[in-house]
């Protein structure tokens, strides 16, 4: 399983329900990514994109602990058990867990291979994806050549759980 997400300097990744930037090239690289694939959120991710609405071209599962919860062309579950029954359905690569934070928690244990951009900038957040860089479990396997947007240097980073 495999989740990606864009971080700051400080591992933030969001801004009042908002991500902290919109870099075109890591939206491509999103897309790229997740097209054709199955994509775990919570509620509020699903809630920030463009009308609300799920992804185009892709299985969307929603994670939210409102039991009346219902969204059009979403798969909606209210565990984080009744969902990994569900992913079982489908292959382990072609998932991605793409937030919120408490979502990216709940499923970092079951995830084998992270996608993060790397943004050289400490943004006002309130929202933290855990400091990779911390975590003897995983390690950065892959790193693109530094990117630009505007004044903005990024990288797009691979890192994989290693066996213990």
């Amino acid at each position: 399983m495999n989740l990606i997400v864009a971080v700051d300097k400080n591992w933030g990744i969001g801004y009042q329900n908002k991500l902290l930037v919109s870099i075109p090239e890591d939206m491509k690289f999103f897309r790229s990514e997740t097209t054709g694939k199955v994509v775990v959120m919570g509620r509020k991710t699903l809630e920030s994109f463009p009308g609300g609405r799920p992804l185009k071209n892709r299985t969307n599962i929603v994670l939210t602990r409102n039991p009346h919860y219902q969204v059009k062309d979403a798969l909606v579950f209210h565990t984080v058990e009744d969902v990994l029954e569900e992913l079982k359905k489908y292959p382990s690569e072609d998932i991605y867990i793409i937030g919120g934070s408490s979502i990216y928690r709940e499923f970092l244990p079951y995830c084998d291979v992270a996608h993060i951009t790397r943004i050289d900038h400490a943004y006002e957040a309130d929202t933290y994806f855990p400091d990779m860089d911390d975590m003897p479990e995983w390690k950065l396997t892959g790193q693109s050549e530094e990117k630009t947007y505007f004044d903005l240097e990024f990288t797009f980073c691979r890192y994989e759980r290693q066996e213990n």
